[in-house]
C-alpha cells in the first residue's frame, strides 16, 4: 500500500512538471481559434458551472414580471449585450463568431432556468472568457431589469423585441453609463450617433462642395488679402502720381522787336 501511495506520488509529480514543462516554453496554444483538448473543455465547464452553482445558490430572486423591470432590462440588453449575445431578428456577429468559448445565444436559452445564477454571471463576470463584471458600474436592480428581460427574451419575436426595447429607457445603469459598449448601431437597428453623424461631420470639417470649402478656410484669408491688395493699389497708385515731378509753369520773355516768346520747360 505504501510502495503504491508512493507510485502515485512519483508520478503525479513528475506529470505536473512535465505539464508546467510545456506551458513554460510555449506548446500551450492560448489562441482564440484553437480550441481546448475535450478533456479540458470538459473540466474547465465542469469548474465553471459549479463555481456559479455554490456562489449563487444564496441569492434571493425577485418578482421577474414586473414590466417596468423588463423595459428597463430590454434596454440595457440592446445596448450592452447583443453584439455577444444575439438577439430575436439579430444574426450572428463578428464578437459572437469570433470569441472562445463561444457565448450563449440568450435569444434562445434566457435565464436557462436559473435566474439567480444569470444574476451572479452578469454581476461578477467570468475570468477568461469575455464576460464582463457589470457589478463594478451597474447597481443590483438594473442587475435584476437584465434578468427579467432575459426570463422573456425567448417568447420574444423580431418585431417584439424592437417594440420592447423602443419603449424602454435605453441605457441606463445609474452610473458609470458610456456609449463605448453600445451596439444599437451595429446591426441595422439605429445609426450610431457617438462618432457623429454625416451632416455633422461636414458641419465640422466643412462638406464637399466648392461653395462651403472656401468658407471654412479661406473667407477670412480672402478678405484679408482682398483688403491688402486694395490697399497696395491705392497706395501704388498715389505713389505713381506723387513721383511725377509737378508740371512747370511756361516762362515768356519778350523779344527786342516787342514780340512775346513762351518757352515750355
Amino acid at each position: 500500500m505504501k510502495r503504491t501511495i508512493t507510485t502515485l506520488v512519483a508520478a503525479g509529480t513528475v506529470g505536473s512538471a512535465a505539464v508546467l514543462a510545456g506551458a513554460y516554453v510555449g506548446l500551450v496554444n492560448v489562441g482564440a481559434d484553437d480550441p481546448h483538448f475535450p478533456a479540458v473543455h470538459a473540466f474547465l465547464t465542469m469548474a465553471r458551472d459549479r463555481s456559479i452553482e455554490v456562489r449563487s445558490k444564496g441569492i434571493e430572486v425577485p418578482k421577474l414580471d414586473d414590466e417596468t423591470l423588463i423595459r428597463t432590462g430590454a434596454g440595457n440588453y440592446n445596448a450592452m449585450c447583443i453584439g455577444c449575445h444575439l438577439a430575436p431578428g439579430v444574426a450572428k456577429t463578428e464578437l459572437s463568431q469570433a470569441l472562445y468559448p463561444a457565448p450563449p445565444n440568450l435569444a434562445e436559452i434566457g435565464v436557462d432556468g436559473n435566474p439567480a445564477a444569470t444574476f451572479w454571471v452578469i454581476k461578477h463576470g467570468i475570468k477568461a472568457s469575455g464576460m464582463p463584471a457589470w457589478g463594478k458600474s451597474m447597481g443590483d436592480e438594473y442587475i435584476w431589469g437584465m434578468v427579467a428581460f432575459l426570463n422573456q427574451l425567448p417568447k420574444l419575436d423580431a418585431e417584439q423585441y424592437r417594440a420592447l426595447v423602443a419603449s424602454s429607457a435605453g441605457h441606463q445603469h445609474g452610473g458609470g453609463e458610456s456609449q463605448m459598449h453600445n451596439h444599437e448601431g451595429l446591426h441595422g437597428d439605429n445609426k450610431p450617433d457617438h462618432h457623429g453623424s454625416a451632416t455633422a461631420g461636414q458641419d465640422q470639417h466643412g462638406s464637399g462642395s466648392a461653395e462651403a470649402a472656401p468658407g471654412h478656410h479661406n473667407s477670412a484669408p480672402a478678405d484679408h488679402h482682398a483688403e491688402d491688395a486694395s490697399a497696395g493699389d491705392e497706395a501704388s497708385s498715389g505713389n505713381h502720381h506723387s513721383e511725377q515731378p509737378p508740371k512747370a509753369e511756361p516762362k515768356i520773355h519778350t523779344h527786342s522787336d516787342g514780340k512775346e516768346h513762351t518757352h515750355e520747360s
